[in-house]
């Protein structure tokens, strides 16, 4: 779970996460990623009682470069990630969990339908699809979300991936590199709710754009 200054919704998310009966013996795992209103004093608790483990990143450096310390020192065969602003529901990794462990899939998404209680905004929703029609155009899939936060993959694979985006890119990144690599990716509905900008939202346009060429460049130059 990558954390940056979540202190109205840290505690409840992991309370969400650790009210989930897993088929799987999981650890939990925040990476701060240079947090400074105190959030993490919020599950300070969790972390004593061992039911949560922290890494600290010294500084700010986004959400990409929080995901690749995540990687690096995650253990366990799977691995996943859900933010910390209860924009998504951790019961829904219980259906993608049963695709891997029932229908043999090796990547997994959470697929969201965008009602009108679960859209930030008509071009944010717009965005994603055409990022989605993007990626499936570049290496001839067919995906509805790419940009969907609950991903599941073998933690080595992950990891084979040799991320390098520091900021939200790092969502179209690992889509190109698992498609680019030949890996199927299974979508399985979830349930969502956006936040607003005034609620904390952090996503600009110029991250949708910077989406478009990191899907392309992987296309063509494989990194």
């Amino acid at each position: 779970m990558p954390v940056y200054n979540e202190r109205a919704t840290l505690r409840r998310a992991v309370e969400r996460v650790l009210a989930v009966e897993f088929p799987l013996p999981c650890e939990l795992m925040l990476v701060d990623d240079g947090s400074t209103d105190g959030c993490l004093e919020t599950v300070k608790d969790f972390v004593e009682a061992g039911d949560v483990r922290i890494v600290e990143q010294p500084h700010n450096e986004g959400k990409g470069a929080a995901l690749r310390r995540g990687i690096a020192e995650a253990g366990g065969d799977l691995m996943t990630v859900l933010d910390a602003d209860l924009e998504y529901d951790p019961e829904d990794f219980l259906p993608m969990l049963d695709a891997v462990l029932i229908e043999d899939a090796r990547v997994v998404y959470g697929k969201r339908s965008f009602g009108g209680h679960a859209a930030y905004s008509f071009w944010y929703v717009l965005g994603n699809k055409f990022l989605a029609f993007w990626a499936s155009f570049l290496y001839d899939a067919w995906l509805s979300d790419i940009e969907t936060c609950l991903k599941i993959a073998p933690t080595e694979l992950w990891r084979e991936m040799s991320l390098e985006s520091s900021g939200f890119g790092i969502e179209a990144e690992v889509t190109g590199k698992f498609l680019r690599r030949g890996e199927r990716i299974f979508e399985v509905p979830i349930t969502y709710r956006a936040r607003g900008r005034e609620e904390g939202k952090k996503l600009q346009w110029t991250d949708g754009v910077a989406a478009l060429w990191i899907l392309l460049r992987i296309r063509l130059f494989g990194s």
